[in-house]
């Protein structure tokens, strides 16, 4: 049996690329369907700290697509679940499971700390342009997801900028948002080109009632059908990227 869990890793990307991994922090705002990924990748990867943030508790309609979503965790805090889950990966990795919602009056202490990283897996709009925009004015390493539901083709996945992305109305809105907020519009994300199947979008009558206004706050959403193997790809390449950016 290996007596270093990361042996393998440290095979293929050196001793010294491995210590960095330990020695870095990592901010994941998000632990649904896309934060869940990157969290576990990232957890595999030796990375040395990482602070969680979620505000919500796991529902039966997070199952199809959230990695920490599992019958025996029906109820409980998505960030104290994935916790637990990179603590038992890496019992050595510092963890800091916040419940919180992003907004102005939260995101100072979030970001706080110096980290390497700071990886945006959310999809409320509001909070997200408020992450966004704050990461950049604090002029830290920043990763973005764009719109991962109402996909199904994970070839059409790519990485880039924020202003070339296309066919994805997450990453309109965003853009808008973020100019009315003379913010940097310079960040790297991970997208899909695939255009949006707007039958996969649930009516408010077919709803969980939870999943249309989430935490009591910003607007009605319908959820919109998504797929573990859209989503997750979403996760693991912002992880990936994150891994590469603090090796390189």
């Amino acid at each position: 049996m290996d007596q270093n869990p990361f042996q393998r890793l440290e095979v293929l990307l050196g001793k010294d690329a491995v210590q960095r991994l330990a020695n870095s922090f990592v901010i994941i705002c998000g632990m649904g369907a896309v934060g869940s990924y990157a969290t576990e990748a990232l957890a595999r990867a030796g990375i040395g700290k990482l602070r969680l943030i979620d505000f919500d508790d796991v529902r039966l309609s997070n199952i199809n697509r959230q990695l920490f979503a599992l019958h025996s965790t029906m109820g409980k805090a998505k960030c104290e679940i994935a916790k637990d889950r990179v603590l038992d990966i890496n019992p050595n990795c510092q963890v800091e499971a916040v419940r919180g919602f992003i907004a102005e009056e939260t995101i100072a202490e979030f970001l706080s700390g110096n980290p390497d990283m700071v990886i945006d897996a959310i999809d409320s709009l509001n909070s997200k342009a408020t992450l966004l925009d704050a990461a950049k004015k604090m002029q830290l390493p920043l990763l973005a997801s764009m719109g991962a539901a109402l996909r199904r083709d994970p070839s059409l996945i790519r990485i880039g900028n924020l202003p070339e992305v296309r066919n994805c109305p997450l990453a309109r809105l965003l853009k808008k948002r973020l100019k009315n907020r003379n913010a940097d519009l310079n960040i790297r994300c991970v997208y899909s080109i695939e255009p949006d199947n707007p039958h996969a979008i649930m009516t408010l009558e077919d709803s969980d009632p939870h999943d249309l206004q989430a935490f009591n706050r910003g607007r009605l959403r319908r959820p919109m059908g998504s797929m573990s193997t859209v989503t997750g790809i979403f996760g693991l390449l912002l992880a990936h990227d994150t891994i590469n950016k603090i090796t390189a």
